[in-house]
């Protein structure tokens, strides 16, 4: 799942970043709407955490605006503002609200909780079935055959994206985009490195197959 992080305090922007990294979110952070926007042309995202005043305007006028044209993506609203009617208008425009000072944890399971609801072609099932393999995006579980395994964050997000493709390739270039953030290097071999850890750790290296000249398909 990924993650766009728009706040200027640098301090606040940086926690945030560091959190939702190690919750096993992909993260883009940046300090305000025309970066982000910016952003959200280049990327996907599966929720988008914005500070509610930036120093270019009031971020909920810039949703309002995205919204009018389709645009659907979960978002979650940071702000000292805690009115009643200021929560409703965060609401209102398809997001959530968290009024400052707020808890790193309850930030974490609400950014999970509305990428779940992402409406975009990278929404999926919450539990994906595959042969003996089931994922639950919601408990971040995987089991085979019932017996649960133990996967680390990028693994997760590979594996996840591979099971949600159905048994189509996924071209590497996706699955980097998936589980990383842009500024993971396209050339490195991070995502080989991953491979083969889910491949010992699903006590299977036909689970997961290269297609050359592509990427890797789950076989399951």
């Amino acid at each position: 799942m990924r993650v766009l992080v728009v706040e200027d305090d640098d301090n606040l922007r940086t926690a945030l970043d560091v959190s939702l990294r190690g919750a096993g979110f992909a993260v883009d952070a940046v300090a305000d709407l025309p970066v982000a926007d910016e952003a959200l042309f280049v990327n996907a995202y599966d929720c988008v955490v914005f500070d509610r005043m930036l120093p270019a305007g009031d971020s909920l006028g810039y949703v309002q605006y995205r919204r009018q044209s389709g645009w659907l993506v979960p978002v979650l609203f940071l702000t000292a503002r805690d009115s009643t009617a200021d929560r409703v208008e965060g609401l209102r425009l398809g997001g959530d609200y968290l009024v400052k000072p707020f808890e790193m944890a309850e930030l974490v399971a609400r950014v999970r909780s509305l990428c779940r609801l992402s409406p975009g072609p990278q929404a999926r099932p919450a539990v994906l079935r595959r042969g003996d393999v089931e994922l639950d995006a919601g408990t971040r579980e995987v089991r085979r055959a019932g017996v649960l395994l133990t996967l680390a964050p990028k693994e997760f997000l590979v594996l996840e994206r591979l099971m949600a493709a159905g048994g189509a390739p996924v071209p590497r270039k996706e699955l980097i985009e998936h589980a990383w953030d842009r500024m993971a290097d396209p050339e490195s071999n991070v995502l080989e490195v991953v491979v083969r850890q889910l491949r010992r750790k699903l006590r299977s290296a036909e689970l997961i197959e290269t297609v050359r000249g592509v990427g890797y398909r789950f076989a399951g």
